[in-house]
């Protein structure tokens, strides 16, 4: 699955042996004895090191899938079925981890990996041309806020859920690490520690990156992270100005159709839809999209479907939906029900699209009783007159809330919604340990500094 993660790597590391260069070119040096003044002593080395920080954003148990199937799996309450062999999968469905989970294990080494590269860009700075310094700033700065934004998400209590300041979040690693030493086995930091950290990355990145910005992250990308940090701190007013921000630039547009907005490669040659605010690229030759993994299955009379067909949707789930939803017939039902947002074999892996700002900025103007941008109703409406449904007649936070769910199911956002709004999961309150994921046992077994979750032996 990961073969072309591997490949990848291996020609960023060639490309870099490349540009270095040396007096003869039989004169090569041992990978391992390459000194980091050589691997990154130009503004093109430093590029190509960048490129690897969004390779391991997409890494499959990163942002190509495991950050959103955990959140779906572990806020599944009746909703969807799993009926694959993964222990790891049925562990996360059935709330059930263990401190060896296979994904709780993967998602944190290869987050540090994609944050150490990022701080090797960050401390390379100074070498790279004046004229690319601040976007190749920003983006690093954007992918590892957002890395440690997720990863506090899912491996500590909530923002808000007891004492921020003494909740033990993610360890902050700020700076390369290139030999470990025992200086580097570093305690967790405090939740609110950790998010302090994903706004001044996040922050900084917007003010650093372009407008446009080809597949790459740009400030609206920024923009749309930073109103789900503050979303899930309870911070409103932030959280609609920036989604109003993305919303007021005029770079995105709502799709005309439901439909025409998940089958990236089947329908539209691998190019993002202009809702897309940002996603990961997924190709025939590299990336793999792991939420068609697992939510995905192989339809016969659609060319290019696949999958394993392991998260089926229930009658719990279809159930929610209004008579004349074109959203609760977006389903294709074999022996199973799945959903066709995941169907597209090489489909993107979407991170954030215009719907979301919408939904946001309408939850936010509620809760504070304001109309920035535009009054509740209407942000409401705009998006149930795309599934076909008529007007309601008025916005309440629930049916807000309803309606973010139904719009962005299985997206990733199912239990950071229900923990931010303190809802239950089936009969486990929003603050059982059972909804946060174990520091590895790995992780335990090196570093004696970290100390487990609440309910891990």
């Amino acid at each position: 699955m990961k073969k072309n993660r591997y490949i990848i790597q291996a020609a960023l590391l060639s490309a870099m042996l490349t540009i270095a260069g040396c007096d003869s070119k039989l004169d090569v040096q041992p990978t391992q004895s390459i000194d980091e003044s050589v691997a990154l002593s130009t503004s093109r080395d430093v590029e190509v090191t960048l490129i690897g920080c969004y390779d391991g954003l997409q890494d499959v148990d990163v942002y190509g899938g495991a950050f959103q199937y955990a959140s779906e799996l572990l806020g599944n309450s009746g909703e969807l079925g799993f009926g694959g062999t993964f222990q790891n999968l049925l562990e996360m469905n059935n709330k059930e981890m263990t401190t060896n989970n296979a994904t709780a294990t993967a998602t944190w080494r290869d987050s540090y990996v994609a944050i150490n590269r990022c701080n090797n860009v960050l401390s390379a700075l100074s070498i790279v041309d004046e004229d690319k310094r601040a976007r190749i700033e920003g983006e690093a700065r954007f992918i590892r806020g957002s890395i440690y934004f997720d990863l506090v998400r899912l491996y500590a209590k909530t923002w808000g859920d007891g004492d921020n300041a003494s909740n033990p979040g993610v360890p902050l690693v700020l700076k390369p690490t290139r030999v470990l030493t025992d200086a580097d086995k570093i305690p967790r930091n405090p939740v609110a520690e950790v998010y302090a950290q994903v706004l001044e990355d996040l922050t900084a990145a917007k003010s650093l990156l372009p407008e446009s910005n080809t597949i790459y992250a740009t400030k609206y990308a920024a923009s749309a992270q930073l109103s789900r940090v503050y979303l899930m701190q309870g911070n409103y007013g932030a959280a609609r100005d920036e989604a109003n921000q993305v919303i007021n630039s005029g770079k995105f547009s709502l799709n005309s159709t439901f439909e025409s907005l998940f089958f990236t490669f089947l329908d539209n040659s691998g190019a993002n839809p202009k809702e897309y605010i940002f996603s990961m690229i997924v190709t025939q030759q590299d990336g793999t999209n792991d939420m068609n993994t697992f939510f995905g299955t192989a339809i016969e009379d659609i060319l290019g479907t696949g999958g394993r067909g392991d998260i089926r949707v229930l009658a719990k789930h279809r159930s929610l939906y209004e008579a004349g939803d074109k959203r609760g017939a977006f389903f294709v039902t074999t022996n199973n029900t799945f959903t066709q947002k995941h169907l597209d074999q090489f489909g993107n892996v979407l991170q954030f699209r215009l719907a979301e700002m919408y939904l946001t900025r309408a939850e936010a103007n509620l809760r504070l009783n304001s109309q920035t941008g535009a009054a509740p109703l209407a942000d409401l409406n705009l998006i149930r007159a795309r599934a076909g449904l008529q007007a309601a007649t008025a916005a309440t936070i629930e049916s807000v809330l309803k309606e973010r769910h139904l719009e962005l199911a299985f997206e990733g956002h199912t239990l950071h919604d229900l923990r931010r709004t303190r809802q239950n999961v089936g009969a486990l309150p929003y603050n059982s340990p059972k909804l946060i994921l174990p520091i590895p046992q790995r992780e335990m077994d090196v570093n004696k500094q970290l100390v487990q979750n609440q309910g891990y032996n």
